[in-house]
């Protein structure tokens, strides 16, 4: 059972303990929402592509994908707003279902999508949809990019705001949505994180515009911050940044970093091994890993209670066995 020591190892073997601890654990994460078990299947257990893609079906008719759905306004609007509030407003929405796993090509989704790039503001390719920021807005989008090829949908003003954000970029690899509101010349972890993810998923969607050298470049600042340091001091940049609430919104930590890495199968570098020990120090004794409390704001539900965590557990696994296993 979740929430206690599932064994002693008194009574077993160390291998035998950490195989049956496992075992037990990917039975409690199959226990949970739709887009837990099918994130399971496809990253912990490596199922059949027919599992993996049924679960994940079940994403838009069961659980919490569901009842975010169920949530959409008429107009394809959540909470009647483009970005605020948050976190209830339709780009946080999206990206929430975007990270339970909803299919592309979902029609609320893609509704939700073509209200955010018509009613955004426009600045030479850059994005706002804040109402109180008269400037492009780095992190809003890449936000834009990230929704648009994640749900497929097909928009010129894609490939305009790409070409923007890579003129964004820093002489340090970064971005930092200071960069054009007060000529901030340091990359900011939030905003980098978030413009790779989104130049990331437009690269594998084959997007035509040239990302690479922006993504190496990107990848190269987090290293030479061993993640989440001062490339200075060497000092941990900040507290939060080693707690991973689920989910991120548009915040940085060590998780979502190891996380792009990862996704793009990168090698494993000892410059990221420090943060992949906090996570791994962070597993409860009875093998999950905690819930962490939520960035203040609205939310249509909340997820998990207090305790063990399947949404920290899956994700800490995951990169784990990346780490350790290099697969």
């Amino acid at each position: 059972m979740i929430g206690k020591v599932v064994s002693t190892r008194t009574s077993v073997g160390a291998t035998e303990y950490a195989d049956q601890q496992r075992r037990e654990i990917l039975a409690w994460l199959l226990a949970g929402d739709p887009a837990i078990r099918w994130q399971v299947h496809a990253d912990l257990t490596h199922g059949a592509p027919a599992q993996i893609a049924k679960e994940r079906s079940l994403v838009a008719t069961e659980g919490w994908g569901a009842r975010l759905l169920a949530a959409q306004d008429d107009d394809g609007l959540w909470a009647g707003a483009l970005y605020s509030p948050k976190w209830t407003s339709t780009t946080y929405t999206l990206l929430l279902l975007e990270r339970l796993g909803l299919e592309p090509g979902n029609p609320q989704a893609l509704a939700g999508c073509e209200r955010l790039w018509d009613g955004a503001h426009y600045f030479g390719g850059g994005i706002n949809l804040a109402k109180t920021i008269k400037e492009p807005e780095t992190c809003i989008s890449a936000m834009m990019v990230f929704l648009a090829r994640s749900f497929g949908l097909e928009d010129p003003r894609v490939d305009d705001t790409v070409a923007w954000l890579l003129a964004d970029q820093l002489c340090d690899g970064g971005w930092n949505c200071e960069a054009v509101r007060s000529g901030s010349t340091h990359g900011s972890f939030h905003t980098t994180i978030m413009t790779l993810e989104a130049l990331s998923r437009y690269a594998e969607t084959d997007g035509p515009v040239d990302v690479s050298t922006a993504l190496e470049r990107g990848r190269a600042f987090f290293l030479a911050h061993s993640l989440y340091r001062s490339h200075r001091s060497g000092d941990v940049v900040n507290p939060t940044f080693t707690r991973f609430p689920f989910p991120p919104q548009w915040h940085f930590d060590i998780v979502r970093g190891l996380e792009h890495f990862r996704s793009v199968g990168a090698d494993r570098d000892s410059r990221l091994e420090d943060a992949i020990e906090v996570v791994r120090g962070a597993q409860r004794s009875d093998g999950a890993w905690p819930v962490y409390r939520s960035y203040p704001g609205r939310y249509w539900f909340k997820m998990e209670a207090r305790g063990p965590s399947r949404w920290s557990t899956l994700r800490a696994l995951r990169l784990l066995q990346w780490w350790d296993r290099g697969n």
